[in-house]
């Protein structure tokens, strides 16, 4: 069972946009890892609840919005910020706040992170199918980020360990990839 923080602040979400973007194959043809970051531009809570709602949210069958092997729904989603770390909520579509941490600095230890605005953190069981979860999820992700002219990259260059305790998670749980997404830098 995935460990719950419902007792925790919680940020409703603006309620995400289903329809537009840049067409799937044009997204595919296009997608690539950015690791630049405009560092006045701040990633705005539509823009937000629209990133989260593809990485994990729930779609118009009532099926989460990427494939879950046998359903586990084992996967969890956390955005860090500077002032604490909050969980997605999928079915909600909301943030719930864990805890007033910042463990941004775990994730670190390339230069380039210090400047994106977003920072989402994926974990899982360390059961059958987590794993795969999760690399769906941040592929939505980067789709969506290629649609509307964000920029991204997946990475495991972070301090699972100490990111796994700051959290609060259980021994059965795996911090798996850390993602960067910013709006990008203007060019020089």
């Amino acid at each position: 069972m995935l460990p719950g923080w419902s007792a925790g602040e919680e940020k409703p979400l603006p309620a995400p946009v289903m329809t537009g973007g840049m067409p799937l194959l044009e997204a595919i043809a296009q997608r690539h890892s950015v690791r630049d970051y405009d560092t006045t531009r701040a990633i705005d809570d539509q823009t937000l609840a629209d990133i989260l709602w593809v990485a994990w949210g729930v779609n118009s069958y009532g099926k989460r919005t990427v494939p879950t092997s046998r359903g586990l729904q084992n996967m969890q989603l956390f955005v860090l910020t500077p002032t604490g770390t909050w969980e997605y909520d999928g079915p909600g579509h909301k943030l719930v706040k864990v805890n007033d941490k910042n463990l941004i600095p775990l994730c670190e230890r390339q230069d380039f992170v210090k400047n994106a605005p977003l920072h989402l953190l994926y974990t899982c069981l360390d059961d059958r199918g987590g794993e795969n979860h999760v690399g769906s999820a941040y592929q939505n992700v980067y789709l969506y980020c290629t649609s509307r002219g964000l920029s991204t990259v997946v990475r495991a260059m972070i301090d699972k360990d100490a990111l796994k305790a700051g959290i609060g998670l259980p021994e059965n749980h795996l911090v798996v990839v850390h993602q960067c997404i910013g709006w990008p830098a203007p060019k020089k």
